[in-house]
């Protein structure tokens, strides 16, 4: 599959340049001594803000053929505070801790499918982390980048779907990539594939985040999964033969755009709940064991039985250009009625075994 990334200047960072004028000092006029001073002082000042200033390069580090995940994780961690980047060569490396990118300004890059991150058996860990390694991380960690990994999770040979059994590291997922407390950040070109979780997961308030190029496939779970997720673009996606669904978004999922996406053979191809205000394009499911897309709201537990969770519902979400074909119930089913003003421009349903459009009531969805 080809895959074609997106660039959003809007969210690039500008930087304004402050220009500071000096008033010139006529020759006839008296000033006092201490005036005479200050020019003096200012003097110096004005002539070395005229200096070219000259550029930085990052640092980068090339590390050889044969190293371990421990020592690209040193690599990583020797990286100045202004950041930099570590490049890995063609090959398989063999990983038994996450690597992990926990300040601004750090890049991890590979040489594409040819760099094979491997899961050690029972290793029992996320092989990437994004992100401070923690259950609750309260610092946002900005401008990371990883791009060109073919990512194998291992999961026949792991034990346990949850990074640490006790202590910090309890909440985090076994996924082929996790990305918690992020933003202004972009994975490329990155496949995940038999992870003990998910394959590329974000959670905990990730913002601004551009994923572009990435195929997941044969997790114990979803291909994509979202959580605590806004602004964010998710591009060029082949996402296919998941156990769970090709892209799971939950926990508050809004204001997102998902663009040319191929969703095959999952169990679900979308499944949303607590979703609002996201654009889908031209996403293509087909050949899902149940529904293409399905919407619902959490629920809970009450004296007076099982009632929606308040703000759960999916709401406001827009699908261009969707088609789903051959899946085994219907194309869209939305399951609850709290989810509503929900948009499907231009779809195209054919051979799905429950029809297209199935409703918890009539006139949830607008169709254009």
């Amino acid at each position: 599959m080809r895959r074609h990334c997106l660039k959003n200047s809007d969210w690039s960072q500008r930087v304004g340049i402050m220009k500071t004028k000096f008033n010139q000092v006529g020759s006839g006029r008296v000033f006092p001594k201490s005036a005479a001073m200050i020019c003096l002082a200012i003097a110096p000042v004005m002539f070395v803000s005229a200096l070219p200033i000259l550029a930085v390069e990052p640092v980068m580090v090339k590390m050889q053929a044969c190293m371990t995940g421990a020592e690209i994780q040193r690599a990583l961690d020797d990286l100045p505070d202004s950041g930099g980047k570590v490049v890995l060569p063609a090959g398989r490396i063999e990983v038994h801790q996450p690597i992990i990118l926990s300040r601004d300004n750090q890049t991890l890059e590979g040489a594409g499918a040819a760099t094979i991150l491997y899961l050690a058996d029972n290793a029992n860990c996320p092989v990437i982390i994004l992100g401070e390694p923690l259950d609750y991380p309260s610092q946002t960690i900005r401008h990371l980048k990883v791009a060109g990994f073919f990512i194998d999770g291992n999961r026949a040979h792991q034990e346990r779907e949850r990074w640490q059994l006790q202590g910090e590291g309890t909440e985090i997922r076994n996924n082929g990539v996790t990305v918690q407390n992020v933003s202004d950040s972009t994975i490329e070109n990155v496949t995940c594939a038999r992870c003990r979780s998910g394959g590329l997961v974000t959670t905990r308030d990730v913002r601004r985040l551009t994923v572009c190029g990435l195929d997941a496939f044969d997790n114990q779970f979803d291909g994509l999964a979202c959580y605590q997720t806004e602004d964010c673009v998710f591009t060029g996606l082949y996402l296919h033969d998941n156990p769970g669904a090709g892209i799971s978004l939950d926990l508050g999922f809004n204001d997102n755009v998902i663009s040319n996406a191929v969703l095959s053979a999952n169990d679900l191809g979308v499944f949303m709940r607590s979703s609002r205000g996201n654009q889908f394009c031209d996403v293509s499911i087909h050949n899902s064991r149940h529904f293409g897309v399905f919407m619902a709201h959490a629920e809970t537990q009450t004296p007076r039985g099982w009632e929606p969770v308040p703000r759960t519902e999916c709401a406001q979400n827009s699908f261009t250009n969707l088609a789903a074909s051959d899946c085994g119930s219907a194309a869209f089913r939305v399951n609850n009625i709290t989810c509503t003003n929900n948009v499907v421009i231009r779809p195209r349903f054919d051979g799905n075994a429950q029809g297209g459009l199935s409703l918890a009531q009539p006139d949830l969805v607008a169709v254009q």
